[in-house]
């Protein structure tokens, strides 16, 4: 076929096919040639539509994402985006992009750092560097709890899911850089193996998914999401953090919707359980002091309810409200999380649990089968604490004292 395709259907199809040939091995220069010659331009969201098809007729997640830095690289050249007016300071966009030049900058201090050649690294310099670039998972954390949630009303997952995958091994990639910092005088020999091994593969993951970002994702996103998601975003968005910088001003989101009316419980009355009765302020003020963090999803794999304490592990977004639990998780572990539901769903187990260290904290995490009195399933809770103190604790303590702080 030597004509030029535009219409929007073949340039998928065609797209689809052309990735596929890349997957089973073909040359890079032959695919490009290819593409160059059957597609004269395309658009982040026919980009979009083609890894959700492709992973829609069975291609796994995994190889989708092992291969996305390839063809990104033979997409970019015919990836064409419509002129669009800048978003105005302090709109989400606007900040994921001032966060990326923040990066860029970081970045740009790290190989100034590696570029002396035969000399003993200044680790200091280097950690305090590094410090700063882990900035990044804020960024991370808004992104996939937020603007993916938010693509996912509309049907769009498959990027999501290979982006997630690909700031995952950016997160390998930087707690490797870690481990290597924390070694004590370095020699100028390893610290240049380092920099080859460690440092630059990890700067060219966060480059490539800038560029992701950038050219993909965000395009793809004004075009999708309404004012009131963006809204959204932007007051959800201080939960997580921010990036190296701080918003801009300027940007006036929408005023957030009223939440919807579940059930009117008057102020006065109580909800009656087997063991007693609630009011409703004394519910909320008990679901805010547990000492643990509680999530719920339903009998239709769908989260609906997440619990608010000031120090919890995993912070939660109430974007995620209504999204399928399996959107939630990165690609490495969903697999995890669909095998406890399931096995809960059809009665197998009750319970599921893992301990984890984190950030120097010991986390334990339970999953629970929530059931009626009949035995059905109604849904999952997962309970999530962090027992550091608690394994700390010694002996005994039989008298009042309080301690500022301790949980």
């Amino acid at each position: 076929m030597s004509e030029l395709i535009d219409n929007r259907a073949h340039r998928i199809r065609t797209l689809q096919e052309i990735i596929r040939e890349l997957h089973r091995g073909a040359p890079t220069d032959h695919v490009r040639a290819t593409l160059r010659s059957l597609v004269r331009e395309t658009s982040s969201s026919e980009i979009a539509a083609m890894e959700q098809e492709l992973i829609a007729g069975g291609m796994p997640v995994e190889e989708v994402q092992s291969m996305c830095d390839l063809h990104s690289q033979v997409l970019r050249e015919i990836l064409v985006e419509p002129v669009q007016i800048a978003p105005p300071p302090g709109h989400p966009i606007d900040t994921f992009q001032i966060e990326n030049r923040a990066l860029e900058g970081v970045i740009a201090e790290v190989r100034a750092l590696a570029a002396p050649a035969g000399e003993s690294p200044d680790l200091g310099r280097w950690r305090e560097v590094f410090a700063r670039l882990m900035d990044i998972e804020k960024h991370y954390q808004r992104k996939e709890n937020l603007l993916f949630s938010c693509l996912e009303r509309h049907g769009i997952t498959a990027p999501s899911k290979v982006m997630w995958g690909k700031d995952d091994q950016v997160r390998e990639l930087l707690k490797a850089l870690g481990e290597a910092l924390a070694v004590d005088g370095m020699s100028a020999d390893e610290a240049g193996l380092v920099v080859e091994t460690v440092v630059e593969p990890a700067l060219a993951a966060i480059e490539e998914m800038i560029s992701k970002e950038e050219r993909i994702l965000l395009p793809m996103s004004r075009e999708t999401l309404t004012e009131d998601e963006w809204a959204e975003i932007w007051h959800e968005s201080p939960r997580f953090g921010f990036c190296l910088v701080e918003p801009r001003t300027g940007y006036r989101p929408p005023a957030p919707a009223a939440p919807p009316r579940l059930a009117a419980v008057p102020a006065d009355e109580a909800l009656v359980f087997p063991s007693g009765a609630l009011d409703l302020a004394q519910l909320r003020g008990i679901f805010a002091a547990l000492p643990v963090d509680i999530t719920f999803v339903d009998a239709d794999d769908r989260v609906r309810f997440f619990s608010e304490g000031p120090d919890r592990v995993f912070e939660r977004s109430k974007a995620i409200l209504g999204r399928e639990v399996h959107h939630c998780h990165p690609p490495k572990s969903v697999h995890v999380v669909e095998e406890i539901v399931s096995s809960f769903r059809d009665g197998r187990q009750n319970v599921a649990e893992f301990w984890i260290q984190l950030r120097g904290r010991f986390i334990h995490i339970r999953y629970f089968a929530v059931r009626d009195e009949a035995g059905a399933y109604l849904g999952t809770l997962e309970v999530t604490q962090d027992l550091s103190r608690l394994r700390e604790l010694q002996g005994e303590r039989r008298l009042l004292e309080f301690s500022a702080g301790a949980a």
